[in-house]
């Protein structure tokens, strides 16, 4: 999720676990910085625009990790604050704080490792958009009345933001399981066999749902709101570049690709070099990971470096259009 989503879930949960045994300020401001910690790993340079994707949410997101770095964090701000003996508290917030960064992130269809060092499988459920007021709002409120309102009243609010939140990811959980169950209805009746099929949330909502599906050859994709009066998905294929699959899918940064991915992913050529497109982020034609592998002889010659060429939508157009496709108006894409 986005930076201010994790910083305010943070606050929450260690004004949650601290209530009024410290400052609340103390334990909003701690917890927005333990929640932003995990994130830091976006600074790091792997050496090339692949690498730096697929080793986001690696060891800083990783629950081992993490449990780890919770203690000496917790003895560091118990010492700081002079409140040793609030140290096994502290370490209990920010132990809890730490850990529900990366569950979060794993709601998104991103991509978190969470696991390592015992696999490096990135998990996705891919239910919320990595940016959802919906989500985030109650959250800030809550922390905000904890903040101002000096009486108990101030942590039921921010318990009760707490609780709503997470009925939130519940809530994305079922509709995500409604669009799925109507994809694969609207697949079926099309014709279409799909070898995997990929649902996850249009920008900043849980209504409208993108959907990708793909065979050896191609890729489908279609959009569905829970307002949609039809079951039906109308669906536009595009190549997924089968041939050069054959000729490259071993080529390490493409199975680099197709591994985090889970297999949503297309290769192309266009003037004489080669792309790698991860398919689960953005929408077709615009594709936030839309990486330039170079040309043939750069290839071989083992001297390109992988570029990030992403591209984004025009929002004027797409912004329009995502407001009232949310609501069930049967409208093509914009693009």
């Amino acid at each position: 999720m986005d930076s201010l989503t994790q910083m305010a879930l943070g606050s929450a949960v260690s004004v949650a676990v601290m209530g009024r045994r410290t400052a609340v300020w103390k334990a909003a401001l701690w917890g927005a910085v333990a929640g932003t910690l995990p994130d830091l790993d976006a600074f790091i340079d792997h050496g090339n625009a692949i690498l730096n994707m697929t080793l986001h949410r690696a060891e800083s997101h990783a629950l081992f990790y993490l449990t780890l770095a919770a203690p000496p964090l917790a003895w560091l701000v118990s010492r700081l604050h002079g409140e040793g003996a609030l140290f096994k508290r502290w370490w209990l917030a920010l132990w809890l704080v730490l850990i529900t960064h990366p569950l979060l992130d794993a709601m998104t269809v991103y991509g978190t490792q969470l696991l390592l060092p015992f696999t490096n499988y990135p998990f996705g459920v891919g239910s919320v958009f990595i940016i959802d007021p919906l989500y985030t709002v109650p959250l800030m409120v809550g922390v905000v009345a904890a903040l101002r309102l000096k009486s108990t009243r101030g942590l039921r609010w921010n318990a009760a933001a707490l609780v709503m939140s997470t009925l939130y990811l519940g809530w994305s959980v079922l509709a995500q399981q409604q669009a799925t169950a109507v994809a694969r209805s609207s697949l079926q009746a099309e014709g279409i066999t799909a070898k995997a099929l990929l649902v996850t949330p249009a920008p900043f909502n849980t209504l409208l749902w993108r959907v990708v599906a793909t065979t050896p050859t191609q890729y489908f994709e279609g959009h569905y709101s829970l307002l949609d009066t039809s079951p039906r998905i109308t669906w536009t294929a595009h190549d997924r570049g089968a041939d050069l699959i054959t000729l490259h899918g071993q080529d390490p940064p493409v199975a680099r690709i197709a591994a985090f991915s889970h297999g949503f992913f297309r290769l192309s050529e266009a003037g004489g070099r080669l792309f790698v497109t991860d398919l689960r982020m953005g929408q077709e034609p615009a594709y936030t990971f839309h990486f330039d592998l170079g040309t043939a002889a750069a290839r071989a010659a083992q001297n390109h470096v992988p570029t990030l060429k992403s591209a984004r939508p025009d929002v004027a157009t797409a912004l329009p259009w995502l407001w009232r496709r949310m609501w069930g108006e049967p409208l093509p894409p914009p693009w």
